[in-house]
């Protein structure tokens, strides 16, 4: 089953009471689509998605980004549905904690692909999702939001808890979104970490994420050296010098499948310019690479 709301509150109301009704249904699939905040934001919906969460007994793929769903309803979610959950995608569920998906985790054995945002990840989860209990995850997807700069904390993950993921999943892709700005990259990649997709930009098809106004070179440096199993790369609303964005590629090499830049982004400097670029580039990927090029309507 799929719902798409919009922001009103008519329409909210409307998928509320369907999903309140689902009272002697057994789905296997439920997808909530909002397509403006806030039209979930109300104890009503999570009331409504508990009663789906009782009575399907064999849920295995929920998707509900930006919705309330809360602690407590992901208890009578695990409670119902944990042999049978395989997917949850649950980025920007504000009344989410850190134990609260954990509890998912540490009971759902069957799960194999989970999307949420960074402030949800932790050690406890990724050595709770790499137990031998635990199916391999294919997909771990994790959006990296900052919503208030001068308040927004980022912790850091332990070197040994990806690790411990990695050894349990070996084939895992872990795909991180960037939404910040560049004073809060600090905590990351200061050790290895496994990272496989990785995107940053604000307005374009990959991803959303801005770095202010300095470019991004020391960051993709400091990629290039800790993310080893790197293969895919989006940069759109930052900057980035041509000297950088060259050195970071020659320090990946071939291993990137997917390089994505969008053409504005770069700046020439002394020692490359825009039309040099896409040679140098492409001979250390060893394949023909150009720039994205903003459409032009």
């Amino acid at each position: 089953m799929c719902k798409s709301v919009d922001s009103c509150t008519e329409s909210a109301e409307a998928a509320c009471d369907i999903l309140s009704q689902l009272v002697n249904c057994t789905i296997k699939t439920l997808g909530l689509i909002s397509t403006a905040r806030p039209s979930f934001m109300d104890a009503h919906f999570v009331s409504a998605l508990t009663v789906v969460f009782v009575n399907s007994k064999s849920l295995s793929s929920i998707k509900i980004d930006d919705t309330p769903v809360d602690d407590p309803s992901l208890k009578v979610l695990v409670a119902n549905n944990s042999d049978t959950l395989k997917l949850l995608k649950m980025s920007s569920c504000p009344h989410v904690s850190p134990a609260g998906i954990l509890c998912v985790a540490d009971q759902c054995h069957g799960l194999r692909e989970l999307a949420l945002n960074y402030h949800l990840l932790s050690d406890e989860l990724l050595l709770a999702l790499s137990t031998e209990r635990h199916v391999n995850l294919e997909h771990l997807r994790i959006d990296v939001v900052s919503e208030n700069p001068s308040q927004t904390h980022f912790h850091t993950i332990k070197k040994s808890s990806w690790e411990a993921l990695v050894r349990h999943s070996p084939k895992v892709n872990i795909v991180m979104y960037f939404f910040l700005y560049e004073e809060e990259f600090e905590p990351f990649f200061c050790e290895e970490t496994p990272v496989t997709h990785l995107y940053f930009g604000r307005a374009v098809k990959l991803v959303v994420c801005a770095n202010g106004l300095e470019p991004l070179d020391k960051e993709l440096i400091r990629i290039a050296e800790r993310c080893k199993s790197l293969t895919a790369i989006g940069l759109g609303e930052c900057e980035v010098t041509c000297s950088g964005f060259v050195e970071f590629v020659k320090m990946c090499g071939g291993r990137l499948t997917q390089l994505s830049i969008m053409e504005e982004v770069l700046i020439p400097d002394s020692t490359y310019n825009m039309e040099q670029i896409h040679s140098e580039v492409s001979k250390h990927l060893g394949r023909i690479w150009f720039p994205d090029m903003m459409p032009t309507w």
